[in-house]
């Protein structure tokens, strides 16, 4: 039911980014909810690998690799999902960027309701 709920949860906020930010573009809620399922799966299998792999680069610059990491993270799942657009690698950073604060403020939010 968690990952249920955080699928939700970053579909909307995802939609909603998707409005604010010129250079990204969601065709329906529905792709939005494919999004956030395949972002959640690429997360799980691929980021791992590839954080991996740049691990030099990655202490190197001190974590900020990571960001370029992300952003790739969402050009392929803006190759993978049909109706979901993103026309640079500068707002694909941006909106992971923003997707990922945004979903981690609402995250704790919710552990700090479940914790009282």
């Amino acid at each position: 039911m968690n990952f249920i709920m955080r699928i939700i949860v970053t579909s909307i906020v995802a939609f909603g980014l998707s409005y604010l930010l010129s250079g990204v573009h969601i065709d329906t809620f529905w792709t939005a909810i494919v999004l956030a399922i395949v972002l959640a799966i690429l997360n799980a299998i691929v980021k791992p690998v590839l954080i991996f792999l740049t691990l030099p680069i990655t202490l190197v610059t001190l974590g900020l690799f990571l960001l370029v990491i992300n952003a790739g993270i969402i050009l392929l799942a803006a190759k993978v999902v049909n109706g979901f657009k993103v026309d640079g690698f500068w707002w694909a950073l941006l909106f992971g960027l923003l997707l990922s604060i945004v979903t981690s403020v609402m995250y704790r939010e919710d552990r700090e309701e479940r914790e009282s």
